[in-house]
């Protein structure tokens, strides 16, 4: 039986062997995703250890890692071993990651062209299995001040409001912003919704002296930018 088999028990482990002690001596990057993970899990289960757990939560989607990047706890929950507390704490993980990740790149971080909009979100909203509506948030020289969610669902004019949109703008003491939202098909798309919202929000924001300069609408690994379409 291999020493990450559903019966170890990492205390029992060599020292060399355990995780939280491999990332002490050689550092985070030489874990593996397994080791990294039962870290973050802590404990194991009755049957499992936090290793074999781990293992569990990789194998369960054919997604593999990226499974966690848009699972819910309920998800998480249905994994044998896996509890409300441990779905919890992994995903709050992967959202503080994802935040960082997003932190970091928005620093002086200029948008010139709808490329640099999908270097920044794509990876993130790729996965989504929902619509997420966001909106780039620029100042004068069109560098990012801040990614603000404004809705999750279907897209349509009800939730996503000019009100919603333009009060995030005017918080931030933004002078322009970029719209943003995935389509789950991986299709990006655009349908007549699409156009219409947009418009919408480009005549609100006219109004306010907010200029809309796009909306990029992101597929799996593709995009569509609604400007260079001449649809807005």
């Amino acid at each position: 039986m291999s020493t990450y088999g559903c019966k170890a028990i990492i205390k029992n482990l060599p020292p060399d062997q355990r995780p939280r002690e491999k990332l002490l001596s050689l550092g985070a990057r030489n874990l593996s995703n397994s080791e990294l993970l039962a870290i973050l899990l802590s404990t194991g289960s009755k049957e499992q250890s936090a290793i074999s757990l781990a293992e569990s939560i990789l194998s369960y989607s054919k997604e593999g890692l990226r499974f966690l990047t848009d699972c819910t706890v309920e998800e998480l929950s249905c994994i044998k071993g896996i509890g409300l507390a441990k779905s919890s704490q992994l995903i709050a993980a992967v959202e503080l990651g994802k935040r960082i990740a997003l932190t970091t790149k928005a620093n002086n971080y200029k948008i010139k062209s709808p490329e640099d909009v999908t270097a920044l979100l794509m990876e993130e909203m790729r996965y989504n299995k929902k619509e997420y509506f966001n909106i780039l948030l620029l100042n004068t020289k069109h560098e990012l001040i801040a990614v603000e969610n404004i809705s999750v669902g279907s897209l349509n004019a009800s939730i996503v409001h000019p009100r919603e949109v333009f009060v995030r703008a005017i918080k931030r003491s933004s002078s322009a912003i970029i719209l943003v939202h995935n389509h789950p098909s991986g299709d990006p798309s655009p349908s007549s919704e699409d156009v219409s919202i947009t418009n919408r929000l480009i005549e609100a924001g006219s109004i306010l002296g907010i200029k809309v300069l796009d909306h990029v609408i992101i597929g799996d690994g593709v995009y569509t930018s609604l400007k260079e379409k001449s649809l807005m």
